[in-house]
């Protein structure tokens, strides 16, 4: 099930995203960063997310355990050519592959639609198997970064959806 996410949602997501942070970025990015990720800092990021309104959270459920979520709004960068994007995604790793990933993709496109929005981006690292994903849901890499974590850059992807 896919619903918007509330308040007493937010240790259940701040788990979500530590843990998926874990099992996606292991070998990509330094384990001294992983080890340091804190779901009691997490939730303080995702309480505020959630309090904050013009933008958009879904939560995807399994017999009553949040397994995912997502989190965007309007563009946050003003020389992107897509109106829209998607800031997180997430799913636990035992998670993918069962169509959550597809449904929350989906929720974030109507909403886009119900803002008036006809177009949408987001960034992945390009050693994040997840851009895949991306692509297979017709996503269009437009646009390569530089991100730093812990003194080492990894390149971003930027990729985007016209709807």
């Amino acid at each position: 099930m896919i619903r918007k996410a509330t308040i007493d949602d937010v240790t259940q997501i701040a788990e979500v995203h530590v843990s998926s942070w874990k099992t996606t970025y292991k070998g990509i990015v330094s384990d001294s960063f992983l080890a340091q990720l804190s779901v009691e800092r997490k939730i303080e990021q995702w309480t505020q997310v959630i309090q904050q309104t013009g933008g958009f959270m879904y939560v995807a459920e399994e017999n009553g355990r949040i397994v995912g979520f997502v989190n965007g709004g309007r563009r946050r960068i003003e020389e992107i050519p897509y109106d829209g994007e998607i800031y997180a995604i997430y799913l636990l790793s035992e998670c993918q592959g069962k169509g959550f990933g597809k449904r929350l993709f989906e929720a974030s496109v109507d909403w886009m639609k119900s803002e008036g929005l006809n177009s949408m981006y987001v960034w992945v690292l390009e050693e994040n198997s997840s851009k895949f994903f991306y692509e297979k849901m017709g996503g269009r890499a437009f646009k390569e970064d530089q991100l730093e974590i812990e003194g080492v850059k990894h390149t971003e992807i930027a990729y985007g959806w016209e709807f």
